[in-house]
């Protein structure tokens, strides 16, 4: 950061890389001091009509007093923010600049943007007003407003396009421009829509370079650049290839200037493969950025801090990064052909598209595909997932139409919130199959850059369930599920058929399929295969036609074991023929094969290369027959969930606008601590609550009996007595609670019961402090616990179970991550295994869920917008078919981390 390191109040947390409209990447941070020259430098080279639209005015030059006013200034009511690249010759530039003045102590600034000439046409203009809007929301800044002479059309089209409300008035042949900034549904899919094509278009580029040059020892046989050019080369790469060798890194002489490594080569580089050792990494990306290269691809081992180094500097230059510590990088595209991974062979072309992080897992997974015969569109080794993420492979599959199903295994998360929100949408055009890690989140692996998970780990597995992913156990069931993806229809319904030649394996393979939540409909176990293989073949054809015909059925499961004489014969020609005509799925399963030549767990039959887009042919073959309905199953389920939707995003009543966020975030800011925790009084979580329409049932803390009845005379007859502490208040059993109070003598005497029964628990309360509290008594009802959590890791999290053993000693807790739809709500309430007890248990009213979920959503709402809240709970939260009572509420307050995923486009640090 230079001197600025040392500005008071200079806001680190803006500065962010970007991807561009054209999938280049740029820095964005706040102005510093030194941008003096460079921003002179930028004016000078700019058009005089550009000059003209900024300034009103034909200025060849910015004054001293006008340059100190742009890059001195106090990041809070004067904000300015430049886009930064690296030019070939190694100078940092502006590109773009965009600041805002609060107008005379108001919510209200005035923005301006100043755009390079030869960047135009980039979306810098959109970028800069996404930053400097959540800038202005977090210094206290409501609305915008611009004057614009009426020719700026293209800064017209930035504030119309960015989704805001806009009012248009003219004033003296200006147009003054005046907008809302807070965050709105049209604001936000204009947002996700401009990252998602910069992001998809950055990686669609690093699968179809023109160009690739391959730099380390790629003369020298047995080194990794040797064999990485020799698969490029075997898989008839359809661009040039060119080879860079160590020698290009020495002087020409002891004292002479080190030659460019790739100025000896003329067409421009797309895709530098970097297979050097790790002390020579950092001139070979500057060589790269120098000669332009696109992105690079990065195989070797590096440790952390140089790998942030190469990032950084890969970024100056605009280009992405793929590793370090990678597998390669693969597209069976026949325009391109490129096989830029440690596998030999090109994968056969398919419509599975695959995404990894480590090398080695990288490989297994392609290795795999390739011993199924299952093809693929593509695939994506991250390596130490340093810049190019899943997030970004996910952006670009959506697009890529020859990618029918996406499969993805995780080791880290850098920004889960994100991957959540891209994933939803992938999933509801094509399937997303996931494994994960099982100590992701919990623990580091080495070369990652991310934090770790405070919340339980069931809640990331909520949050993929929610965004409507297939979650699988392990890489081999990734495997299987694409294996079915890429060559079947999605079923229909969980209506299955199971057609066997043998009774008992037809009976284990129904038992299989309602354990996977199928409903076995037909089970046909006298499948006769005896005779000649021609009769064989033509009994199970018209057996196997049967039961597609049957309308009851939306799949069919195929077992076969060897005939009596031990023969199996291949039948999958046959089985295809029938099955490519079907819009119905089948799996097939083959039991007792002793042929160690026979493949299993494979597409049998996988034909000549498919069209894009269009079902691979052959037939998915498993080793397994339960394997084989687990698959379907998954898919089944995920089809369930494509159909019943992701349902509505809602503001809860009395929220719409920013009211109540920025009067929580007053009283929040007044009782935020430096440092540490805070644990609110009563009152002043009443006040938090009563702010997003959560209303807390007082309770008033006494420490004597004269205090009990004095605050009952208060309440009002029958009120409840409850210890302050937070595990007893809830146990009736143990004393800590007395119900139903209806006068002075019985509340005296429940003072002295209750202290008697706590005596054991002394310590309970500090010294001198209230240990029992006065409460009103609510209606009867089924207690319920709403907990939110601020995870360094996926930001809001939040918890609901049911009060007592269920959660207390069972942990039987729904999770979700906000924002969340009508359908999110419904299914965290009715999560917990004990939610039983709220939709009428044993005769007990059901209680009014939709009052449930109404607090829930406030809950969540609250909680999202403030990450300084970082615990609350309600407990109590009592319901009934009256409605809700909150009896008690807790909120602990901290300084946050800044969350992963800001309402700021930006890629993932590092």
């Amino acid at each position: 950061m230079g001197s600025t390191a040392a500005q008071r109040g200079y806001p680190a947390h803006w500065e962010a890389d970007v991807v561009l409209r054209d999938g280049a990447a740029a820095q964005l941070r706040p102005v510093w001091p030194e941008d003096a020259s460079r921003l002179q430098r930028m004016h000078a080279a700019q058009s005089e009509s550009s000059r003209y639209l900024r300034y009103f005015s034909y200025k060849a030059k910015l004054s001293d007093a006008e340059l100190d006013r742009f890059t001195d200034v106090d990041h809070a009511d004067r904000v300015c923010l430049v886009v930064i690249v690296t030019d070939r010759s190694g100078e940092s530039e502006i590109i773009g600049v965009g600041g805002y003045d609060r107008i005379d102590g108001t919510e209200e600034a005035e923005v301006a943007f100043y755009i390079a000439d030869a960047h135009q046409g980039r979306g810098l203009g959109s970028i800069l007003l996404e930053h400097l809007a959540a800038a202005g929301r977090e210094r206290g800044l409501a609305r915008f407003s611009a004057e614009v002479l009426p020719a700026n059309r293209k800064m017209l089209s930035v504030f119309h396009e960015a989704g805001y409300e806009l009012t248009r008035s003219f004033e003296e042949d200006v147009i003054m421009v005046s907008f809302s900034i807070d965050p709105n549904d049209r604001s936000r899919q204009v947002m996700e829509s401009r990252e998602h094509r910069a992001e998809a278009r950055s990686v669609s580029q690093l699968l179809a370079p023109e160009q690739v040059a391959v730099i380390g020892n790629s003369r020298l046989y047995g080194s990794v650049g040797y064999h990485l050019l020799h698969h490029l080369m075997e898989a008839r790469y359809t661009g040039g290839v060119h080879s860079v060798s160590p020698e290009a890194y020495e002087p020409d002489d002891e004292e002479g200037p080190r030659r460019s490594m790739l100025e000896h080569i003329e067409p421009q580089i797309d895709l530098a493969v970097i297979a050097v050792e790790p002390d020579q990494m950092r001139q070979a990306v500057t060589d790269c950025g120098r000669a332009g290269v696109r992105g690079v691809l990065i195989v070797t081992e590096t440790d952390g801090e140089r790998q942030r180094e190469l990032v950084r500097l890969a970024r100056g230059y605009g280009m992405r990064v793929i590793g370090p510590a990678s597998m390669g990088l693969i597209s069976t595209d026949p325009d391109y052909r490129l096989n830029a991974s440690r596998l030999p062979q090109l994968p056969i072309r398919g419509g599975a598209g695959i995404f990894s992080q480590s090398a080695s897992v990288g490989l297994s997974l392609t290795a795999q595909s390739q011993r199924r015969s299952l093809g693929l569109t593509a695939a994506i080794s991250a390596g130490n997932r340093a810049d190019v993420s899943g997030n970004d492979a996910m952006q670009h599959f959506e697009d890529d139409a020859a990618t029918r199903a996406v499969g993805i295994h995780l080791e880290s998360f850098g920004n889960p919130r994100k991957f959540a929100r891209i994933a939803r949408r992938l999933s509801q055009a094509k399937p997303v199959v996931v494994s994960k890690s099982e100590v992701m989140g919990l623990r580091v692996p080495p070369g990652h850059e991310t934090r770790t998970i405070s919340a339980p780990a069931a809640a990331v597995d909520a949050m993929l369930q929610s965004s409507g992913v297939i979650q699988v156990a392990n890489t081999d069931s990734l495997m299987d599920v694409l294996q079915v993806l890429a060559t079947q229809p999605v079923p229909a319904s969980p209506r299955l058929g199971i057609l066997t030649n043998s009774p008992s394996m037809g009976r284990l393979l129904a038992d299989a399929a309602e354990a996977e939540g199928l409903i076995p409909v037909r089970v046909d176990t006298g499948l006769c295969l005896e005779g000649t293989e021609e009769e064989a073949r033509a009994a199970l054809q018209h057996a196997l036609q049967e039961q597609f015909d049957d309308d009851a059925l939306d799949g069919v499961a195929l077992c076969l074991q060897p005939t009596i004489t031990g023969v199996q014969y291949d039948f999958y020609r046959a089985i295809s023929q029938i099955a490519r005509q079907q819009t119905k799925p089948m799996v097939m399963s083959l039991i007792g094969v002793t042929d160690p030549h026979m493949p299993l767990n494979f597409i049998g039959n996988a034909g000549p290369v498919i069209e894009d887009g269009a079902l691979q042919q052959g037939v998915p073959v498993f080793s397994s027959p339960a394997r084989s309905v687990a698959v379907l199953g998954k898919i089944t389920a995920y089809q369930q969930w494509r159909e019943r939707g992701i349902g509505t995003l809602s503001i809860p009543e009395g929220l719409a606008g920013s009211a109540a966020y920025r009067t929580a975030e007053e009283r929040i800011g007044s009782w935020l601590p430096a440092s540490g925790t805070a644990v609110l009084s009563q009152e002043q979580t009443a006040e938090l609550l009563g702010i997003y329409g959560i209303q807390l049932l007082g309770a008033e803390q006494i420490r004597t009996a004269d205090e009990a009845c004095e605050a009952a005379r208060r309440i009002g007859y029958p009120v409840a007595l409850k210890s302050t502490n937070a595990y007893l208040r809830q146990r009736l059993d143990l004393g800590g609670v007395q119900l139903n109070i209806e006068d002075e003598a019985d509340l005296r005497r429940a003072v002295a019961e209750t202290r008697r029964a706590l005596a054991p628990y002394a310590g309970s309360a500090a010294e001198g402090q209230p240990d029992l509290e006065v409460q009103a008594m609510a209606p009867a009802g089924q207690a319920c616990t709403v907990r939110a959590l601020e995870d360094p890791l996926i930001g809001a999290v939040i918890s609901f179970g049911i009060s007592g053993d269920a959660v207390d000693l069972l942990e039987d807790w729904a999770y979700a991550v906000p924002p969340l739809t009508d359908q999110d709500l419904d299914e965290l309430i009715r999560g917990p295994k004990a939610a039983v007890k709220l939709t009428g248990h044993r005769g007990v009213p059901a209680v009014d869920l939709g009052a449930v979920q109404d607090v829930v959503h406030r809950v969540a709402t609250l909680k999202d917008n403030h990450p300084e809240v970082a615990e609350l709970e309600l407990t109590p939260l009592l319901a009934s078919a009256e409605g809700i009572r909150v009896l008690h509420a807790t909120v602990r307050l901290a300084q946050p981390e800044q969350r992963t995923d800001s309402p700021r486009r930006a890629i993932s640090k590092y």
